[in-house]
């Protein structure tokens, strides 16, 4: 009963956050300076005619009442049509989607691994030289812009050593994993943006684990080393860890925004960007909230899993199991170790 009831708390709080965010999508490209006529009319067409074709389009409605119409619709599951080429905004989402989940999953694959063991590392030798390494690149990673990481790599790999190509344009007819090379530079450059807030977080939660009783008690029975680290450290910073993963696809889905669009990726980032510079106003806010709710379902995923990894963390139960592990003999509590009748 208490997991159903933290389910529906965690849903109804991320349909909030959507309608919170699709307001905040609809406020910021309403200010946009101009809109879709510029495009559409051309540079030589009168003020006469762009007021016309304003009002054709529905772009002379006052915003509260666009806002309203525009996320009733979304709610139906229609996020609209393109003013710029007249594509339906899910046509364009089934034709580019593919190309971007391919995109952060390889990079997902790739950095979930590397954060994990890097926060692993960090988190068991605190305050030390390799701790004070892999934090402090893992900040100076996350403090960059992503452009500049992406031109970073771009030139290294590509402009100086000539092994990648600088764009990642798809063969015509065809998708990008039917040219692997396209790949590399976009997914290595998301896996740089993800793995630098996914260690500092992971390390945090191993430095807690590291810290508590039973880790403790492992250690006075001789356990050390990786030993320590994967039977009694990992498993309970696992639910931390798996928050920290799920944040860490949050931001590989908006940094695949940039990325895309530095790279031509033929993504629903590179069309967003494209969006943008057309004024296209209902495929911005399309594209965009599509974005946003996949944030936040990675999100989702990964509050109920690491609540269901770690249930005394969300009251489901009361009870302390006894002999986690095999090294510490029982965890603290407030009644005797059964096992043991109180003894340790």
């Amino acid at each position: 009963m208490k997991l159903a009831l933290f389910l529906v708390r965690r849903v109804v709080a991320a349909v909030l956050s959507l309608v919170a965010l699709s307001a905040l999508v609809f406020a910021a490209t309403d200010l946009l300076p101009g809109d879709a006529t510029d495009t559409l009319a051309g540079a030589q067409a009168s003020q006469g005619d762009r007021d016309q074709l304003r009002a054709q389009l529905g772009l002379d409605r006052n915003a509260l009442d666009r806002f309203t119409s525009w996320l009733s619709q979304a709610a139906t599951g229609d996020l609209g049509t393109g003013l710029v080429g007249g594509r339906p905004v899910v046509a364009v989402l089934g034709e580019r989607l593919p190309n971007s989940l391919v995109l952060t999953a390889l990079a997902f694959l790739l950095a979930v691994p590397l954060a994990i063991a890097g926060g692993l590392l960090a988190g068991m030798r605190a305050q030390r030289r390799s701790d004070r390494v892999i934090s402090g690149g893992a900040l100076v990673l996350a403090g960059l812009p992503e452009f500049l990481t992406v031109v970073a790599l771009t030139a290294a790999l590509s402009t100086w050593l000539g092994l990648l190509p600088e764009v990642s344009l798809a063969p015509v007819g065809g998708r990008p994993w039917d040219s692997p090379q396209v790949l590399v530079l976009p997914a290595l450059s998301l896996t740089l943006v993800g793995v630098a807030t996914a260690t500092r977080l992971v390390r945090s939660a191993v430095v807690d684990v590291v810290d508590a009783p039973y880790v403790e008690s492992a250690r006075l029975a001789g356990v050390s080393g990786g030993r320590l680290a994967v039977r009694h450290v990992l498993p309970n910073a696992l639910g931390p860890a798996v928050q920290a993963v799920a944040v860490m696809f949050g931001g590989l889905t908006g940094g695949a925004v940039v990325v895309e669009a530095i790279f031509n990726y033929p993504g629903v980032g590179y069309e967003l960007q494209q969006a943008v510079a057309n004024r296209d106003v209902p495929m911005v806010q399309g594209l965009s909230l599509a974005l946003c709710a996949t944030a936040l379902l990675a999100l989702l995923v990964g509050d109920v899993v690491a609540a269901l990894l770690d249930p005394r963390r969300r009251g489901w139960t009361t009870a302390v199991p006894a002999h986690r592990s095999r090294s510490a003999r029982c965890w603290p509590s407030a009644s005797p170790c059964s096992r043991c009748s109180g003894r340790c």
